[in-house]
């Protein structure tokens, strides 16, 4: 068998992994282990330094170098010391892809696999506006949701600034809206399969680790 430690930014990240994740990947022999970072002694969650991520993912892919180790956090919002972070000019799309390479050159560690939400999590939750339904009672919220994502090619071109993020064109239309309470649970609802179709850079990373097999 197979077996992929996945790092995930926080509580909601790691439901996810759990939830869709472990059930696709088991079919294909592939054992999932979601781990949620730790950002201090004390608590758990996101990504303050590089250097803390670094040190965290160097570690286990030594301590388990016959398993794969993955990581699913978010571009946006990035750490100021994270590798290649400075190439600006160029559109949010191409920083990511460019960072999410030279992530993996600096770990450099064989059994590893960069991975980067583009943008952040909430970028899979456009897949399917539908998908909010049940979790909200403005009955305009999946229309108004669903007329965003008509302007984009796909849900992972929503972008990185700070009005214009996904979580947060999420928080101007529903302003109760929690991650980590509603998220996972909207991402249940929509389902791996139409995640997939929709966001052709989050699926390559799930074919990368199928393909382990």
């Amino acid at each position: 068998m197979i077996r992929v430690h996945i790092f995930c930014e926080g509580q909601t990240e790691e439901t996810f992994v759990r939830e869709l994740l472990t059930s696709h990947f088991a079919r294909l022999d592939i054992w999932i282990n979601p781990i949620i970072l730790r950002t201090s002694k004390i608590g758990k969650g996101g990504v303050s330094t590089y250097g803390k991520l670094k040190n965290q993912i160097e570690k286990k892919c030594k301590e388990d170098p016959h398993a794969w180790v993955t990581t699913l956090i978010d571009f946006y919002r990035f750490p100021s010391d994270f590798p290649s972070l400075s190439n600006y000019g160029l559109t949010s799309m191409e920083r990511a892809k460019l960072i999410q390479q030279a992530f993996q050159e600096d770990i450099g560690q064989p059994n590893f696999i960069a991975n980067l939400m583009i943008h952040e999590f909430e970028s899979l939750l456009f897949s399917d506006p539908d998908g909010f339904r049940n979790w909200c009672d403005n009955p305009q919220l999946v229309a108004n949701l669903t007329k965003i994502c008509a302007d984009f090619e796909s849900p992972e071109y929503i972008n990185d600034g700070y009005e214009t993020a996904p979580s947060r064109r999420i928080l101007k239309l529903w302003r109760q809206y929690d991650k980590v309470l509603q998220g996972s649970l909207i991402s249940l609802d929509i389902g791996l399969d139409k995640i997939r179709k929709k966001c052709p850079i989050f699926n390559s990373w799930i074919d990368q680790i199928g393909n382990l097999a």
